[in-house]
C-alpha cells in the first residue's frame, strides 16, 4: 500500500517531464519562460508534488534553472548550444570507444553485439521507447567497456544533459534504421579492436545525431 502512491507519482513526474522536455527542446515553451508549479499542475491535473519532481528533472538536465525569487525559469537552447553539447558528447564517446576497442572483454562484446541485434528488431517494428531505451544501454556498456571509472562518471553525466534531445531525434523510423547503421559501424569496429576506427564511427555517430535534432527543431519551428 505505501509503494502505491510513490510509484503513481513517479509516473506522473514522467509524463509531466517527458511532455516539458518535448515543449522546451522544440521552442513551444521559449527560453526564459518560467515555470509556474501551480499552472503546470492544473494543467496536468496533478498535485504540486509530480510538478516539482518533474521541474527537479528539467533542471537536472540543463533544460530549466532554478532562479532565487524566481523560481524556475526555462534555459535558453540556442541552436549554437545544442551543437556544443554534442560536440562535448562526441568527443567523450570517441575517447570511450578508443579505449573500449582495446579493453573491452570477450563477454562485453558479445553483449554488444547481441544489443545491437535487438536493436536492429526493434527498429524493424518502428518501437522508438524500447529502442530508445535499448539505446542507452548501448552507449552505456560502450562507456563502461572502458574499465575507467572516472571516463564513465563524466560520459554519464554529458549523457544526462543530452538524453532529452537523442530521445526526440529517435522518434522517426527512418532515423531508427541510420541510427542502427552508424551503430554496425560502431560494433565492428569494437569487435575488430580498432581504435581508430571505433573513435571516428563514435564520433560521425553523435554529429549524425545533432543534425537529426537540427533539422527536425527546424522543420517543427517552419510548421508552427
Amino acid at each position: 500500500m505505501l509503494d502505491r502512491p510513490a510509484g503513481k507519482r513517479q509516473v506522473q513526474s514522467d509524463i509531466v517531464a517527458e511532455q516539458l522536455e518535448e515543449e522546451i527542446i522544440t521552442g513551444r515553451v521559449s527560453g526564459g519562460s518560467r515555470l509556474d508549479e501551480s499552472s503546470i499542475a492544473v494543467r496536468f491535473g496533478v498535485s504540486r508534488t509530480p510538478v516539482r519532481e518533474a521541474l527537479h528533472a528539467l533542471c537536472a538536465r540543463s533544460l530549466a534553472e532554478r532562479i532565487p525569487y524566481k523560481g524556475v525559469v526555462v534555459a535558453q537552447i540556442s541552436t549554437e548550444r545544442i551543437g556544443q553539447m554534442f560536440e562535448a558528447m562526441a568527443e567523450m564517446e570517441a575517447v570511450c570507444g578508443r579505449i573500449a576497442s582495446q579493453r573491452m572483454s570477450m563477454i562485453e562484446r558479445a553483449e554488444l553485439e547481441s544489443l545491437h541485434r535487438l536493436m536492429n528488431e526493434l527498429a524493424e517494428k518502428g518501437d522508438h521507447e524500447a529502442y530508445e531505451r535499448a539505446n542507452t544501454e548501448f552507449h552505456d556498456l560502450i562507456f563502461r567497456g572502458s574499465h575507467n571509472e572516472d571516463l564513465v562518471a563524466l560520459a554519464a553525466a554529458l549523457r544526462l544533459k543530452l538524453a532529452p534531445f537523442r530521445k526526440y531525434q529517435l522518434r522517426d523510423t527512418g532515423r531508427l534504421k541510420r541510427s542502427c547503421s552508424e551503430h554496425q559501424q560502431i560494433v565492428d569496429a569494437l569487435l575488430d579492436q580498432d581504435p581508430k576506427a571505433a573513435e571516428t564511427a563514435l564520433r560521425r555517430h553523435l554529429i549524425s545525431a545533432a543534425q537529426e535534432v537540427l533539422v527536425r527543431r527546424e522543420a517543427e519551428a517552419k510548421h508552427d
